[in-house]
């Protein structure tokens, strides 16, 4: 399976890559301000990619709206609870614009909205435990993967990418019963600016249904609050009702849809942003 690349320009990280059509700007060294917009809009160019994503401090936005960006989410206090966050989109071709699926958007947006106050009890099934993953659980874990995604902008279905990122940033929890994998998800961190992005959920077909992301969720919030981490997002699929249910009952905040923005299963598709924080008392 084809994945995009990531590479390191300056100090700043970047994927790219035809599988999303895109350029992203994951992470932006201020140092390489402002000729990373170029080498940005020059990879895209240079390759026809018809958007580029970048996600940037609020020191940063002006001149990237200078260059043609305009906001598509913000974050309160994304960068260690000073600094907010600003997601920002550049078009280079206008049909990336037009969301065939915007009335679906619409309709989860406004469900989860109003079932956010709806938040459902956690109770897993019998004889199954919630606990974070270690790297002998790797290829069981790209298995679910490969069971839930027939395509993804990143190598989860690489047991050997999993395992790489364990040491380097992510925490995995599972939901386990017995020797069986019935859910996963996972927190990639950013200690340098008190963040985490919580992604990568999947659960068996065979047990959704079950509340098990909203254990999931949970878990890796108190473990993040364990590390330190302030501040959680997500970029889920603006059409699951699941996903920006699960995030609203669990006190996320929507900061804003990503328009056709990631490639998953074949198509591009629309993501919502929803943001906490952990600092709040009560949140978890």
């Amino acid at each position: 399976m084809r994945t995009d690349a990531i590479e390191t320009v300056g100090k700043s990280v970047l994927q790219y890559g035809p599988e999303n059509d895109r350029v992203y700007l994951m992470k932006l060294a201020e140092e390489d301000l402002p000729d990373i917009i170029t080498s940005v809009g020059r990879l895209a160019t240079l390759h026809n990619y018809s958007k580029a994503f970048v996600k940037v401090p609020e020191s940063a936005q002006q001149l990237f709206v200078e260059h043609g960006y305009r906001v598509e989410a913000e974050v309160p206090g994304l960068f260690n609870r000073q600094e907010d966050g600003f997601f920002m989109a550049r078009y280079f071709h206008a049909d990336r614009l037009i969301d065939n699926d915007a009335d679906k958007v619409k309709t989860v947006l406004d469900t989860a909205h109003v079932k956010a106050e709806q938040r459902r009890p956690v109770d897993l099934p019998a004889n199954s435990i919630c606990r974070l993953a270690n790297p002998c659980h790797c290829r069981e874990m790209a298995e679910l993967y490969q069971q839930t995604f027939a395509s993804y902008p990143f190598p989860i279905h690489d047991p050997e990418y999993l395992a790489s990122t364990m040491v380097e940033n992510v925490l995995y929890a599972g939901v386990w019963k017995g020797n069986q994998l019935l859910a996963l998800a996972s927190a990639e961190i950013d200690h340098q600016n008190s963040h985490a992005e919580l992604t990568d959920f999947a659960t068996d077909p065979d047990w959704r249904g079950h509340g098990l992301a909203n254990a999931l969720l949970q878990h890796l919030e108190t473990e993040l609050q364990l590390s330190a981490i302030k501040t959680c997002y997500t970029i889920a699929r603006a059409t699951s009702f699941g996903m920006n249910i699960c995030f609203a009952q669990n006190g996320y905040q929507f900061a804003g849809t990503l328009v056709k923005n990631t490639q998953i299963a074949g198509k591009l598709e629309s993501m919502n942003v929803w943001h906490k924080s952990l600092e709040v008392a009560g949140n978890v």
